[in-house]
């Protein structure tokens, strides 16, 4: 949900309006443990060398896996004996796969924006070959782009109010895939308020039915569903952007 707030007074600055905060958002994490014994010797008697690997996925509300596309990067934290104590990977699974004689308890930290992180404990532990765990986690704030691809795992607390999409609907965003929503959700807040006010015009003449739209008068605040734009508001809302040097 992009949100801008309106400025009542005519000498307001830029500063004083901001993006509304996003509710919290919680999701199911599943973090896939493999290890087993290999033909190596180990720096300790008693405690065979093994191969072990961690791999991260999402649940959705079924309990079915899906890839967590929902995270730029994951760092895992192991301990300080490895050569390599810090390991990032970038790419779903995120699997960290290494070698060792040693169980320990090792953090993981999911990052879904460059500094905001959501740190996970992890027990890794030689019991059993393949283990499963499954934590609760929650997303502080998650933009509009990240709640899109969390929309995918189940419904969001703002599900019921949206608009219901007419049968094909969906079909009629021939250019969603290129459309960087996070962009112009970012432009609009920067908007100044004679630029703004021409955006939310903009808006209004070109919306359609499926357009999830909500406008507080007492707050001025504005709120637009960038995936609910049909392609002519998102092509007109676009290029009015552009015009103002806020999209390359």
């Amino acid at each position: 949900m992009s949100t801008v707030e309106g400025r009542n007074s005519r000498h307001s600055t830029a500063s004083q309006y901001k993006p509304t905060n996003h509710p919290p958002l919680q999701r199911k994490i599943k973090l896939v443990t493999e290890q087993h014994k290999i033909d190596k010797p180990s720096h300790v008697e008693g405690c065979p060398m093994r191969e072990w690997s961690i791999k991260l996925f999402m649940l959705d509300a079924a309990g079915n896996e899906h890839p967590a596309e929902c995270f730029n990067k994951v760092v895992y934290s192991l301990h300080p004996s490895f050569a390599d104590p810090v390991q990032t990977f970038y790419k779903p699974p995120f699997e960290c796969k290494n070698e060792g004689w040693g169980e320990f308890e090792l953090t993981v930290d999911c990052y879904y924006t460059e500094k905001t992180k959501i740190s996970v404990p992890h027990d890794l532990n030689f019991q059993q070959e393949h283990y499963e765990v499954v934590q609760s986690i929650t997303f502080k704030n998650p933009s509009q782009v990240l709640q899109e691809k969390l929309r995918e795992l189940g419904p969001l607390p703002n599900d019921d109010e949206r608009p219901k999409k007419k049968a094909g609907a969906a079909g009629k965003k021939t250019s969603a895939a290129k459309i960087d929503y996070e962009k112009i959700a970012q432009a609009l807040e920067k908007l100044e308020e004679e630029d703004l006010l021409k955006a939310i015009q903009i808006i209004h003449d070109f919306k359609s039915t499926d357009t999830y739209i909500k406008s507080d008068v007492e707050t001025g605040e504005f709120s637009i569903d960038l995936y609910t734009m049909p392609d002519v508001l998102t092509k007109n809302l676009s290029d009015y952007l552009a015009t103002k040097s806020l999209l390359v």
